[in-house]
Formats: structure tokens, sequence, C-alpha cells
């Protein structure tokens, strides 16, 4: 599985969020991706911390009739 890039990332549906590091669950080892929001939510609040499996954060996602990244690194 390729290595993840800290740094930022937009997702498909635009938001923008900064991949702060990569960690293993510890009941399966699995590699999880740690990010931060970089906006604000009413709901969750400003910068507010996300994990995600890894795999799941290298997929890709059918958008209409596109595939695209679920997450696209830009910096």
């Amino acid at each position: 599985m390729p290595e993840i890039k800290l740094g930022k990332y937009r997702h498909y549906k635009g938001k923008e969020y900064e991949v702060i590091g990569v960690a293993r669950y510890s009941e399966t080892l699995e590699e999880m991706v740690i990010y931060r929001a970089l906006y604000d939510s009413e709901e969750f609040g400003h910068n507010s911390l996300w994990i995600r499996s890894k795999a799941m954060f290298l997929e890709t996602v059918r958008v209409g009739s596109q595939e695209c990244p679920r997450f696209q690194y830009f910096g």
C-alpha cells in the first residue's frame, strides 16, 4: 500500500484537511490516517480531528460517471 504524505489534502466533496500522522489500531494493527479539518464546523468545532483507515483514505470513489481519489494531496 502506498505511503501517506503528511500535509494538506482536498476531499472529493471540496473540504480541506491536514494529515498529521499514521497510526496503528492496537487490536488489528490496521494502519489508520489521523487528520484535521481545516475549516470550522458548527457540529464538530474548529479544526476537528478525524481518523480513517489508510485503505479507505487512499481509495477512489465514483462521482457521477467518473472515479476520483477520496482525498487528493495538494501540499
